[in-house]
């Protein structure tokens, strides 16, 4: 028998009435019970309302991490809204962009813009209205409607396949290995799918989600002791800052109450993954392997790693498959384009709104990474096809030459590209952001024994400002645009 479904809306209510007082977000200083997350997404509902929005519409979202986010998206989906959540740094060219896309009556938002449309915070919101008494219960078609975190180009929505919905019963462990009792910490970004969805599953199952305004290595160390903390969910850049913190420092928070930490969005080097394995131990690491598309993924294990090193895992949920240039399956060990499809007989997961899937006959989709499969069905990725390098006929993936890089003490962030090269059709070329001044002959020799010659990099440059967003993605193509115009100009990359 199917679970029975309800709104959002409506689940945020039953534990309004059955726990209160239960702690539900808390952001620095402001935690929000149960029953006052409910009153206070009430009355911002009634001014969404108030402001024109209506049952269907999707409303452009661009809060940092707050309490006032969730207070946001419950809102929407009190009056049948769909949050499109956005960066809250979002260049004024691309915010227009995303705004035509989604058509959204307002913009909710605390940073500058000059747009044709309202520009709101939530304070604004509450000041319509205070009515704090329930509404007549709506479901948002579209629960959610991300921005694409690969898209280099103009911008493409991805519709969730899903309404706004979630069990009436709640679960005793629920999606991500959470249960009621669990004491979550994002440090992530929540304008990101995979915080966004989280922040949805903690509090879809009743239980105290604890946003960080920012991440700090240190202070999330220092939030996990504080808040007894049972589960986290970091992107690899946040796991290799806090890995460099001194030993001393990293080492004197009592972590003992963490029993798991996911991490994903982006690949996670082998050193950095195997050193937090043997620090948290097996069980309390986990990994997943999937876009926003959510056709289908992967999961594994820190325990089950040790024993497939490099992999992110079995396919848990739809199907997956490495096709050569021609369409065809490839056996085990042979690298390939890797496709994905969903479980036959269950709806579409996602529909874009300003772009076209490249789906091939069967239904396979591809999200363009590059990867194999071991006999016994795990899954190895190597890179994304759009940001291979082919040095003097030779396949050479950033990912493995980044994570290398990141092992020395001084790297912080890096982004690896290839330049044109009359010679070898393209030279690598390494973007690295340091602890301090920039070593490159200390580099150079680091990757003496890590690499073959043909993967290091031929040129270095080293920059103040991180090369990852908040979310952990890196755009290497822009990178890459950006220093071939400056080559084109005579000027060096």
């Amino acid at each position: 028998m199917a679970d029975e479904m309800i709104s959002l809306g409506a689940k945020l209510k039953a534990f309004a009435q059955s726990q209160p007082d239960a702690p539900a977000v808390t952001c620095g200083d402001t935690t929000l019970s149960y029953g006052e997350f409910h009153k206070l997404t009430n009355r911002a509902a009634r001014g969404l309302l108030a402001y024109g929005v209506k049952h269907g519409d999707l409303v452009t979202l661009g809060l940092p991490n707050s309490t006032d986010f969730a207070v946001a998206c419950w809102a929407m989906w009190k009056i049948g809204a769909t949050p499109q959540p956005v960066a809250f740094r979002l260049p004024q060219a691309e915010l227009e962009a995303i705004m035509e896309l989604a058509k959204t009556p307002v913009v909710i938002a605390e940073f500058e813009a000059k747009i044709d449309r309202p520009l709101l915070k939530v304070a604004d919101l509450l000041a319509k209205s205070d009515d704090d008494s329930d509404l007549p219960d709506a479901t948002s078609p579209v629960s959610k409607a991300p921005t694409s975190g690969g898209s280099t180009g103009r911008p493409k929505l991805i519709l969730a396949g899903q309404p706004g919905v979630t069990t009436k019963e709640t679960p005793a462990v629920g999606g991500w290995q959470l249960t009621s009792a669990s004491i979550a910490v994002l440090p992530a970004p929540l304008y990101h799918n995979a915080g966004f969805g989280m922040m949805m599953s903690v509090l879809n199952l009743g239980a105290h989600l604890i946003v960080l305004p920012r991440f700090d290595p240190e202070g999330t160390l220092a939030e996990i002791e504080k808040r007894r903390a049972t589960w986290i969910y970091m992107v690899p850049t946040m796991m290799n800052r806090i890995w460099h913190l001194p030993e001393e420092v990293r080492t004197k928070y009592d972590l003992s109450s963490l029993k798991t930490l996911w991490h994903l969005a982006a690949p996670c080097p082998p050193w950095l993954k195997e050193a937090f394995i043997l620090w948290l131990g097996g069980e309390v690491i986990q990994e997943l392997y999937a876009g926003t598309e959510a056709q289908a993924s992967t999961v594994i294990s820190g325990t089950e790693w040790l024993e497939h090193r490099g992999s992110v895992g079995k396919v848990r949920m739809g199907e997956m498959v490495a096709f050569d240039d021609d369409g065809n399956p490839l056996p085990p060990r042979e690298i390939g384009e890797i496709y994905m499809r969903r479980p036959e007989g269950m709806a579409p997961s996602y529909k874009y709104l300003g772009a076209t899937a490249k789906v091939l006959p069967g239904g396979w989709e591809s999200l363009g990474d590059i990867g194999w499969f071991d006999e016994d069905g795990y899954l190895y990725l190597a890179d994304r096809r759009t940001d291979m390098i082919l040095v003097g006929g030779s396949n050479v993936y950033p990912a493995e030459i980044e994570a290398a890089l990141e092992e020395h003490d001084s790297v912080q962030s890096v982004a690896v590209i290839g330049i044109p090269d009359d010679d070898l059709g393209a030279k690598i070329h390494a973007i690295v952001q340091t602890r301090g001044v920039g070593d490159e002959t200390a580099l150079r020799e680091h990757l003496k024994t890590k690499l073959v010659t043909y993967k290091q990099p031929r040129t270095y440059e080293f920059v103040d400002e991180p090369l990852r967003d908040d979310a952990g993605k890196v755009r290497r193509t822009a990178l890459r645009d950006a220093r071939i115009a400056k080559l084109k100009e005579g000027q060096p990359a």
